[in-house]
């Protein structure tokens, strides 16, 4: 079995499809306006924004987490929370081993909460 879509309330369906534009960096792939949905790919999941959903709570893969909260804060974005690390990856079970995960968390347009997730290398150990 896998995830195949996941939905997000959207109050204001054109406001909320821009916002997501921007934050995934890629158009929607479809928009059924009537009846109110937008829908993103992500990978091999997609994202239904829809008017009449429930809130989620997203966590997004980001490259750079930090880069893309200023980003965010650049465009008036409220940030929930600052960057902060959440986990050491010891091994693969939920994260690349050897890796830390990072998190911040933003609120959308719709003021839905948004986690956005960064694996980071681990540094190395300073010699002594």
């Amino acid at each position: 079995m896998r995830l195949v879509q996941i939905a997000q309330r959207a109050s204001d369906l054109g406001r909320a499809s821009t916002f997501y534009a921007d934050l995934l960096g890629t158009p929607a792939a479809a928009t059924f306006d009537p009846p109110g949905l937008v829908f993103f790919g992500l990978d091999e999941v997609r994202l239904l924004l829809e008017v009449g959903a429930p809130s989620a709570l997203l966590y997004l893969a980001v490259d750079d987490l930090s880069a893309t909260i200023e980003r965010l804060r650049d465009r008036g974005v409220k940030i929930v929370s600052e960057p902060q690390l959440i986990f050491h990856h010891a091994d693969a079970t939920l994260g690349p081993e050897g890796t830390d995960e990072w998190m911040a968390f933003i609120e959308d347009s719709e003021g839905n909460p948004v986690g956005l997730v960064e694996q980071r290398a681990r540094p190395a150990p300073s010699p002594q």
